[in-house]
């Protein structure tokens, strides 16, 4: 019986340290996104502006030490730009552009590494990583179809983009303790595409070389609890 309780209390020290170890919060995420376009000189694939995306989701930050943390997460990210492109309409060549807007499902795996105390109850953070992303929702020029000006033919945005996604990711800012176990933090981070997601011109219009990759610069305000 001794053994079995003690056994029991070990567990419950365990699970109450691992627990002490995990802190859970909240992130909301608004960024500047763009597309990188590139392509052979025949086609000039090229970015041709940006937009304003908004994120935000669950944050995760499990601890392996007192300066170090594994940190992950579950969020909705929208990303895209505008694109520009040459192609021939009616046997004339012209400049084509596109809006493009994709909302991703994001999954961060990073690795969080925290200064000691640059304040009273302040310190800095370094985070670096990357993410997987799935697409749920695609729009080309506000719409749900594309009609390509080119072959007249209607398609859906969404097949426009490739079903996965992967980002290089590296962030820092600021932490701050508010109470024993709240913080605020805030910082800048900067997510590389890494993952052509074109499966729409090489596809179905036959063009070559083309490669289409998102970035974004978001600004990454939140709480833990």
């Amino acid at each position: 019986m001794k053994k079995i309780l003690l056994s029991l209390a070990v567990l419950a020290a365990t699970v109450s340290t691992a627990a002490a170890q995990v802190e859970i919060g909240l992130k909301v995420s608004p960024s500047i996104t763009s597309l990188r376009a590139e392509s052979p000189s025949d086609r000039a694939f090229a970015s041709d502006g940006s937009k304003f995306g908004f994120g935000g989701g669950l944050v995760v930050d499990y601890f392996f030490g007192e300066n170090y943390a594994f940190s992950t997460g579950l969020l909705l990210r929208t990303k895209g730009g505008d694109i520009s492109y040459r192609d021939n309409v009616a046997s004339q060549p012209v400049t084509i552009k596109q809006k493009i807007s994709t909302q991703y499902l994001e999954l961060p795996v990073t690795v969080k590494l925290f200064t000691n105390e640059i304040a009273p109850a302040t310190r800095l953070y370094f985070q670096v990583g990357g993410s997987l992303n799935l697409p749920i929702g695609t729009r080309i020029n506000d719409s749900k179809f594309y009609t390509d000006p080119a072959t007249l033919k209607e398609t859906k945005a969404g097949d426009h983009i490739l079903f996965i996604d992967a980002d290089a990711l590296i962030s820092f800012g600021t932490e701050y303790q508010m109470a024993q176990s709240t913080k605020l933090f805030g910082g800048i981070s900067y997510h590389r595409g890494l993952v052509d997601i074109d499966r729409y011109f090489e596809k179905d219009r036959e063009f070559k070389d083309i490669t289409i990759k998102n970035s974004a610069f978001a600004l990454d305000l939140g709480i833990k609890f």
